[in-house]
């Protein structure tokens, strides 16, 4: 138990931000069917952006961490705006090219702009901890469970209760329909672009927490996402949260007990290990745990 419980928290804590990229996803994949291959992308520019103004520019952690996610949110609404706007209608592969020209666009820039050295996210935590008996747990870990648990239960609360919350799920469920009543399709697709971008400024904020740094190459973690959408169901909210949170959990365990029990498998085997469990689970459920299996017409 002295290995099991850290080890299940740190996979808590890294499914939350599995949760988050996930999210962000799902929400695109939804309104448009399309996968968005710029979310990494938009994770690292934000926690960038974030860490940049606490170090470089002195403003309080909290207040950059706000104004870092609303230009994400911005940057992602612009790119819909500007860019993936006058590709609606086109196949759905130009689309995709078109985040994944995104992607690289911010993968070149950031280094110019911030420099390839690590850095910090600029947090108020540090590797401060607290002690549970004779567990110690990092609060940055502790943050990053609430914080993803909050933007969770606002996303269900905005999708339930508002207008655009509602818009989005009717777009998501036929979007002729949505269209014969009077459902704005281009604003939809607008603000699942914004709401995407902010839960990848929010996962790479604190994914940049002790102990590990805001880096160019962090924005690789949205591979590691992937299984995590694709166990929990491309078009599920709710399959995005289960699956990250599975993901996360499998990974730490994979990453604790394997070298002790399995060296022969190697050191990174915890890096496959997501993916074989998403493996399996599309054996037995093709469209993911809770995907929806696409109608036929006859």
């Amino acid at each position: 138990m002295s290995t099991f419980v850290p080890l299940l928290f740190a996979g808590v804590a890294l499914g939350a931000i599995y949760a988050l990229i996930a999210l962000g996803f799902t929400v695109v994949y939804r309104a448009s069917r399309v996968i968005n291959f710029a979310q990494g992308g938009l994770l690292a520019l934000g926690a960038f952006v974030t860490s940049w103004m606490v170090l470089d520019e002195h403003l309080p952690f909290w207040a950059a961490f706000v104004c870092g996610t609303l230009l994400t949110g911005l940057l992602g609404l612009a790119f819909q705006l500007w860019v993936v706007r006058f590709a609606i209608g086109r196949p759905e592969f130009t689309i995709v090219m078109l985040t994944l020209g995104l992607a690289s666009v911010i993968g070149g820039v950031l280094p110019t702009l911030f420099g390839n050295n690590p850095r910090s996210n600029g947090d108020v935590w540090g590797a401060s901890s607290v002690h549970v008996g004779s567990y110690q747990f990092f609060w940055v870990q502790i943050w990053t469970i609430i914080a993803a648990i909050v933007v969770l239960l606002v996303y269900g609360a905005f999708t339930r209760f508002t207008k655009y919350g509602l818009a989005m799920r009717g777009t998501a469920l036929d979007p002729e329909a949505a269209t014969a009543v009077g459902i704005p399709l281009r604003r939809v697709y607008a603000t699942t672009w914004f709401i995407a971008a902010v839960v990848a400024c929010i996962g790479g904020v604190f994914l940049g927490g002790y102990p590990s740094t805001v880096n160019p190459t962090m924005g690789n973690i949205a591979l590691l996402a992937f299984p995590a959408i694709i166990l929990g169901g491309l078009d599920s909210p709710t399959g995005a949260i289960v699956g990250g949170f599975s993901i996360g959990v499998v990974q730490e365990m994979v990453q604790g007990y394997q070298p002790q029990h399995a060296a022969w498998l190697g050191n990174d085997f915890y890096l496959i290990a997501p993916y074989l469990v998403m493996i399996l689970v599309l054996l037995v459920r093709p469209y993911g745990l809770f995907g929806s299996r696409p109608a036929e017409r006859l």
